[in-house]
């Protein structure tokens, strides 16, 4: 890890964890690996189970990114949590659209819209 960096940002609102990044180019493997840990840290340790990743801040994602967000959504589903995402760039919503993990995720396009969802359906 890049020695105390993170690479996100969190806050609770109505008792959901949002999360956002703090890079605008989320590219660098070892970054990328932060990212995972301190998303699974999340659930694992501080026992989130209510997340919404916010991507307003994100210019360009690896795919490897896509990796880690799977990885999350599983072990959020499998400790009966929920994952959404928002606020996510045109061309980055494009990848997530070629790969069909628009029908993974429940991806909404602000961050109230996501709220609102969670208020709805948990």
């Amino acid at each position: 890890m890049d020695g105390n960096v993170s690479r996100l940002v969190s806050n609770v609102e109505q008792g959901v964890t949002v999360v956002h990044f703090t890079d605008a180019k989320v590219i660098d493997q070892r970054n990328i690996n932060q990212i995972g840990a301190e998303l699974m840290a999340m659930v694992d340790q501080r026992g989130v189970r209510k997340m919404l990743i916010n991507m307003d801040t994100v210019q360009y994602l690896s795919s490897a990114v896509l990796g880690k967000l799977i990885s999350l959504h599983k072990a959020l589903r499998t400790n009966k949590g929920v994952l959404r995402l928002c606020s996510i760039a045109p061309p980055i919503y494009e990848v997530f659209e070629i790969t069909r993990l628009n029908k993974v995720f429940d991806i909404h396009k602000s961050q109230d819209e996501a709220l609102q969802a969670f208020r709805l359906g948990g």
